[in-house]
């Protein structure tokens, strides 16, 4: 079961519910808060670059309506203040992915109406790949608790097949990158207590991302079109993402099937 086994022990009251304690210690909660205090002091230092100007349409989108009004605004502060949309940007995509906050499509969307194909796909690729590694480290510190609080079934399940692929856990990484298995969040959270090695990690998530990446910022190009974020992903783009994910896993498949 590899080297360091996790432990679900979760505090289970008669009712068979998980327990109301507070899963984080004191010091987990200091780590925490460090680490948001640092994006906010990031943004702010991007906020203090801009011209005075009002600002008010700048929140994270919601929804496409949302999306909109923002691409409005920035197209025209992206060619005289390209670094700090550009880190303003970054700053923000990896905080929501360290932080598992919902909307990192909108922000993949938004890469694409403002620097097209090739930029966008680079963009989002770069920092998804950031965030996931940042959301990775963080759970070294405080995500124990929070998952076997949180989803310990879901973590039991992922500690073993990861264990049972543990020979060829790339494929296995990339299979669930390629492929809407597992969600990408709780991937990126869960990896480090599963005993996933930070490189193949990196590796799975980097490559595993692009495919998704080019199809969600090329929509993003032609945002106006757009009626819902379900038009992103038609049956050709799904069959598409999952085609490769078998692929992917097949050497694993075939490995097992020799043993």
């Amino acid at each position: 079961m590899g080297k360091r086994e996790v432990e679900v022990n979760v505090n289970v009251n008669v009712n068979g519910k998980v327990g109301s304690e507070f899963p984080l210690s004191f010091w987990e909660v200091t780590v925490a808060s460090i680490v948001v205090l640092g994006f906010v002091l990031g943004l702010l230092g991007v906020y203090l670059t801009l011209p005075a100007s009002d600002y008010s349409f700048l929140k994270l989108p919601r929804n496409l309506e949302d999306l909109q009004i923002l691409r409005d605004h920035l197209e025209s502060y992206t060619s005289d203040y390209t670094a700090q949309v550009l880190v303003g940007y970054c700053v923000v995509y990896i905080f929501m992915q360290t932080f598992m906050i919902p909307g990192t499509v909108f922000m993949s969307l938004l890469a694409g109406a403002l620097f097209g194909v090739f930029k966008g796909v680079a963009l989002v690729v770069f920092t998804a790949t950031a965030g996931a590694s940042s959301c990775y480290f963080l759970s070294k510190v405080i995500g124990r608790p929070l998952l076997v609080s949180l989803w310990p079934d879901k973590l039991s399940f992922f500690q073993a097949q990861v264990a049972r692929r543990r020979e060829r856990l790339l494929n296995y990484m990339l299979f669930l990158r390629l492929t809407p298995s597992l969600p990408n969040t709780f991937i990126n959270f869960a990896s480090p207590i599963v005993d996933v090695p930070y490189h193949i990690f990196f590796l799975a998530t980097f490559i595993g991302l692009i495919p998704a990446a080019y199809v969600t910022v090329k929509a993003g190009i032609a945002l106006g079109e757009l009626q819902s974020v379900k038009d992103l992903y038609d049956f050709n783009s799904i069959a598409t993402l999952f085609l490769i994910g078998i692929v992917s896993v097949t050497p694993t498949l075939m490995s097992k099937t020799k043993s």
